[in-house]
């Protein structure tokens, strides 16, 4: 087991992105956040330059890539994370020009789906939360490596509880399929994909994190109906978003705050593989709504995973 246990930090949920990265100096550092051109993705990508970090906004909108050009130490690029070719390209792109990766923020994503296939075959969700970033990460990995002391941070949520994984079907070709539970077993992946990134890359100071960032009216809800939103108490009788930290209800500021904590935070220097919220490492839990479930950082799972995760892209680090 990984070591899941909090720090007790002075942050809590209620806290913003800026709040946890106050007095941090992120000049000279390179970071990318994938899906930083809107909701969380876009508010850690102001904070995190706004520290000082030139920041690379991979994102598949044209329009929200050209709102973004201009922006102090904000640079643009077009990337779909669900496109293999667009991947390879953005990563090439990259590695022409840059010497170094000190972060990379795992930040896009999509939710509960209709059924849709990448061009191997594989569910779209899984394929887009977690083989996309994979893809992308290896492509990435020397360049995190000559940072000598990079982080990597993947935006699972609580939505991991619904599901786990599913190995032997994770493309949905056996079961029925859900929505919620591919869902689920995309952010299972990404909380997994941390705990095996971090055992690989912790012997060249490459860090990983997962985070649940909470429950944020957003971006991510576009697939979902209006009846849908209502039905989890997300927004009021008007339709504007429901605010109540303490029950896990945030603003985009407080959402973004633990992935900008995990990305800067001094208290993480020897620790990585662990699954965050709050702008703390979570508990283990395997009943109640807060915290982390055992299956989703677990080594050996993750492992599996890992060597699944290559079988499927044929990607992988060194």
């Amino acid at each position: 087991m990984t070591y899941q246990k909090p720090l007790d930090t002075q942050w809590s949920a209620f806290s913003t992105a800026r709040d946890v990265s106050s007095g941090i100096d992120l000049s000279g550092k390179v970071a990318i956040v994938t899906g930083g051109a809107s909701g969380l993705g876009l508010e850690t990508t102001r904070v995190l330059s706004g520290l000082g970090a030139r920041v690379i906004v991979g994102a598949r909108s044209p329009q929200a890539l050209n709102d973004l050009k201009g922006m102090r130490n904000i640079d643009t690029e077009r990337l779909d994370i669900f496109d293999q070719h667009s991947i390879r390209q953005f990563v090439e792109r990259f590695v022409a020009r840059e010497k170094k990766l000190d972060l990379l923020i795992l930040n896009a994503g999509v939710m509960a789906t209709a059924l849709h296939r990448d061009a191997d075959g594989n569910e779209g969700q899984f394929a887009t939360n977690h083989l996309g970033h994979f893809r992308l990460t290896a492509g990435l990995w020397p360049a995190l490596r000559d940072a000598e002391g990079a982080r990597i941070v993947s935006l699972s949520s609580r939505g991991h509880q619904i599901s786990g994984l599913d190995l032997e079907d994770l493309a949905f070709e056996r079961r029925e399929y859900d929505k919620w539970v591919a869902y689920g077993q995309s952010k299972t992946a990404n909380a997994l994909f941390a705990v095996a990134a971090d055992a690989r890359g912790v012997k060249d100071n490459i860090r990983a994190y997962s985070v649940h960032p909470g429950s944020i009216v957003g971006p991510l809800a576009r697939h979902l109906s209006k009846d849908e939103i209502a039905g989890f108490g997300a927004v009021d009788e008007d339709g504007a978003p429901i605010i109540d930290p303490a029950k896990d209800k945030k603003t985009i500021a407080q959402g973004a705050a633990t992935a900008v904590w995990c990305s800067t935070s001094a208290l993480l220097h020897d620790i990585g593989g662990v699954y965050c919220e709050n702008s703390d490492i979570a508990l283990v839990e395997t009943e109640k709504r807060s915290g982390v479930r055992p299956y989703a950082v677990d080594p050996q799972i993750a492992e599996h995973l890992w060597q699944k995760s290559v079988a499927l892209t044929g990607a992988d680090i060194d």
